[in-house]
């Protein structure tokens, strides 16, 4: 399996994933220029597409959907409370190839799929786990606080992209952003911080993942050396070492189109 983070940060993220020339896109937020530009930069293009899966209706999740469905008949599956957003709030072209999370299990894929239910404000947010029958992949952000359904989803997956958002001081000391904007994001159904993703990658290595990609930071609250510097430090403490017991990466914001072989 192999992943490309083609846009992660709070404006954008779109997520590239391939199984034995199969590919599939978790989530559509950027525009559809720059999805086929970064598809390029790894010598894949759209036709390489066989399903969308969408976590949730906010912007930097969906805002490339209109031109993916008004240009390509590829299938989309979404939660019953996230597609009742998009349609209602006409985010598609065309809703013929729109299909509910209960229909995963006809996804014509080399790979099984799965969606659970994540902690954060919107309609119905998912995330998805990804199951070649010899490695398990997921792909999990905007998630307040992580829930029993969360962990039991993430634990034992070879691989995860998980969120580390925001950086607790650097969130408190930004003036830009009002206090009501400040509790969204600290809240159980707003963005987990660096420390609550340090904690909990703990346990995903103690269940046997190997690859963590830290995704959704914000550019705000956030910087890609913070983030990684706050996971490496974090399992440092519990024996884990960076290169040895684990790989790490972080989604760039426009991608890096590099792709992490699973």
């Amino acid at each position: 399996m192999r992943v490309t983070s083609l846009c992660s940060s709070s404006k954008a993220n779109s997520t590239y994933i391939e199984h034995e020339g199969q590919g599939i896109l978790v989530d559509m937020g950027c525009s559809y220029k720059m999805l086929k530009d970064g598809l390029a930069k790894i010598d894949r293009s759209v036709e390489n597409i066989s399903a969308v899966f969408i976590t949730h209706e906010h912007s930097d999740h969906i805002a490339g959907l209109m031109q993916l469905t008004k240009n390509t008949e590829i299938p989309v599956y979404a939660s019953e409370g996230t597609l009742m957003r998009i349609v209602g709030e006409k985010k598609v072209f065309s809703e013929k190839n729109l299909h509910t999370t209960a229909e995963l299990s006809s996804v014509p894929l080399n790979f099984s799929v799965n969606a659970f239910h994540t902690p954060h404000d919107s309609a119905e947010s998912m995330g998805y786990t990804f199951d070649t029958g010899s490695v398990r992949a997921a792909v999990c952000t905007d998630i307040g606080h992580i829930t029993e359904e969360v962990r039991k989803n993430l634990l034992g997956c070879r691989f995860v992209l998980l969120e580390s958002n925001y950086d607790p001081m650097m969130l408190i000391r930004n003036i830009k952003y009002p206090p009501v904007l400040k509790e969204r994001i600290r809240s159980n159904r707003g963005h987990l911080s660096n420390p609550d993703s340090g904690v909990f990658a703990r346990e995903l290595i103690n269940s046997g993942t190997v690859s963590l990609l830290l995704g959704h930071l914000s550019q705000e609250n956030n910087t890609p050396e913070t983030a990684y510097n706050n996971m490496v430090s974090s399992l440092l403490a519990v024996g884990a070492q960076v290169n040895r017991d684990y790989a790490l990466d972080i989604a760039e914001v426009n991608g890096n189109a590099r792709r992490i072989i699973v």
